[in-house]
């Protein structure tokens, strides 16, 4: 899907948005926060997993940036495959048609689970992103609910603090 179909899929689900152009260049997620001034705790990553499976098992699990996604716990236990993984930047193409920078939970595929861990629900606002690395989208985090193939998940991150 184009970052056009994307944020059209964003205009229809009846959430008030704000798109937020940005530097291709600082798209990734520690660099964008720096650059504009978000907190990393407002900020949404949106990360493709794999059940390594016959046929592979795909997830979206949409996390903030001030935490870690439990793949070899949390995730793989609710995906009830043996394997999981992190999908390469190749297969997440491949999958969403996003590029990593710019992956969003908006415009996927109809048939991929969207797992949203608890704590973006908590937070007044998410960046996210956009559909490309050129453009995040800024919401309250009702906008993921809103969603078909949706679901808030329990501990499905870990908290983190980066080393010092």
């Amino acid at each position: 899907m184009s970052a056009d179909g994307v944020l059209a899929v964003v205009a229809g689900l009846g959430v008030e948005f704000e798109v937020v152009p940005c530097d291709p260049k600082l798209a990734d997620t520690a660099e964008f926060c720096a650059a504009y001034g978000y907190e990393l705790e407002d900020s949404a990553n949106t990360i493709l997993v794999v059940g390594k499976s016959d046929p592979r098992t795909y997830v979206a699990c949409v996390v903030l940036a001030n935490t870690r996604l439990d793949v070899n716990g949390r995730v793989k236990k609710r995906i009830g495959i043996r394997r999981t993984s992190f999908a390469s930047g190749e297969e997440t193409t491949a999958v969403t048609g996003m590029t990593i920078g710019g992956v969003t939970p908006f415009g996927l595929p109809a048939d991929l689970p969207i797992w949203i861990d608890e704590r973006v629900m908590q937070r007044r606002r998410i960046i996210l992103g956009g559909g490309s690395r050129d453009r995040k989208v800024l919401a309250p985090p009702a906008i993921l609910t809103a969603l078909p193939n949706s679901e808030v998940v329990t501990d499905l991150a870990k908290e983190f603090t980066p080393p010092s």
